[in-house]
């Protein structure tokens, strides 16, 4: 924690989860000089992302995380999409042409934890709690003030502070989309039974969908829609979700409910990635349904591709090379919204007709070349 704030930077991030954080490790290690703030006195340890894809991998390895991450995570070639027991759709992580055939099962606090070990290595610091109050930018900088009085004057500003984004706020920037109806449930929780811990698994039944996917430590994810779910959802509701909709050949067991929450879920882009020298990355520019495990994985390769166009004009180059930025990761942000919304809907579809989208994705998962692109899709290898 910090009393102080520097007055001048190269670059003010707002925001310091993982898009933030990877965004200040690049422009750090190209030596420029970059101010990380966040309004929490520290950081949120019951996060909701859990999984690193492998296009995400890739664009991190220049930033000397990757070792410690795949290291620490569990690797899960396999996801399946299944009717209770039988399975719909095989999707084949282990057949990508990556160094990382697979789904990366590591809580967004861990990520968070080396992200920030590494930007502390070359020499940065979170300033934490600080809350941005107004921007106000002309042609040679931006000055940003805080709730206890304190300025900050930068060449840009990057807005990574999430849905409800301050910068974007601040900078005039739309958010268009719209918010699904369903309620969804997370929980981490310990599993007793005959439960994969190498394997993702998306269960569709007739009361709706329930991921259940494994995480370091022993624990696992569960993700599920409910109608207006509890604030904190428990493990007798936790339960009935695994034996109303997951395996029936063998009951999984919940043994304790390590942390819960339930939220709804929104789809919007930012109108614009860029106002002047305002910036948006992550969830400040892009949100949309958890189905896929896309999220946070959008928002750090955003920050990959911010902090080498932002270098290059810190490093002399036109300020105009910045709209590659936003010409470049908006459209791929609307891929995403709209392969989450694509999967949303089919896990959600109205009760009637769950039977025959079951049947139909049986027969679609026979089918390699469907099977591949899927893999492909979720992987994040498509927008290479």
């Amino acid at each position: 924690m910090t009393t102080t704030l520097p007055t001048t930077t190269d670059v003010l991030v707002v925001g310091a989860g993982p898009t933030g954080l990877t965004l200040a490790i690049g422009l750090a290690q190209s030596g420029h000089d970059v101010t990380v703030v966040d309004h929490q006195a520290a950081g949120d340890n019951t996060s909701r992302a859990a999984v690193v894809h492998s296009h995400t991998l890739e664009a991190l390895e220049p930033y000397g995380v990757v070792e410690r991450l795949t290291t620490e995570g569990i690797h899960a070639p396999r996801f399946t999409i299944r009717d209770h027991d039988r399975v719909l759709v095989p999707v084949p992580f282990s057949e990508l042409p990556t160094a990382y055939p697979y789904l990366l099962m590591i809580s967004q606090a861990t990520t968070e934890t080396i992200l920030l070990d590494r930007f502390t290595e070359l020499g940065g610091h979170v300033h934490r709690p600080f809350t941005l109050t107004t921007l106000a930018q002309d042609d040679a900088g931006v000055t940003a003030s805080f709730s206890d009085g304190e300025r900050v004057r930068a060449a840009y500003v990057v807005g990574a502070d999430g849905m409800h984004s301050t910068v974007r706020q601040e900078a005039g920037i739309g958010f268009s989309g719209d918010t699904y109806p369903e309620s969804f449930v997370l929980a981490d929780v310990h599993l007793g039974g005959a439960i994969p811990d190498d394997e993702v698994i998306m269960y569709f039944s007739p009361e709706g969908p329930v991921v259940v996917a494994p995480l370091p430590g022993g624990s696992h994810r569960i993700v599920a829609t409910v109608d207006n779910a509890p604030k904190e959802p428990d493990a007798a509701l936790v339960q009935d979700l695994l034996d109303t909709r997951g395996s029936r050949a063998q009951r999984t067991e919940v043994q304790d409910v390590i942390w819960s929450s339930r939220f709804r879920v929104h789809h919007r882009v930012a109108d614009t990635y860029r106002a002047g020298r305002i910036m948006l990355a992550g969830d400040a520019a892009h949100v949309h349904s958890p189905a896929g495990g896309q999220g946070m994985n959008a928002g750090i390769t955003d920050a990959a591709a911010l902090s080498q166009v932002l270098g290059r004009v810190l490093s002399g180059e036109s300020p105009e090379l910045l709209e590659s930025y936003g010409a470049s990761r908006r459209p791929v942000a609307k891929q995403v919204v709209a392969l989450a919304s694509r999967l949303t809907r089919v896990a959600t579809a109205n009760r009637a007709l769950r039977p025959v989208r079951n049947a139909m994705l049986g027969l679609l998962g026979r089918i390699p070349r469907f099977r591949t692109r899927l893999a492909h899709q979720l992987s994040g290898l498509v927008y290479r």
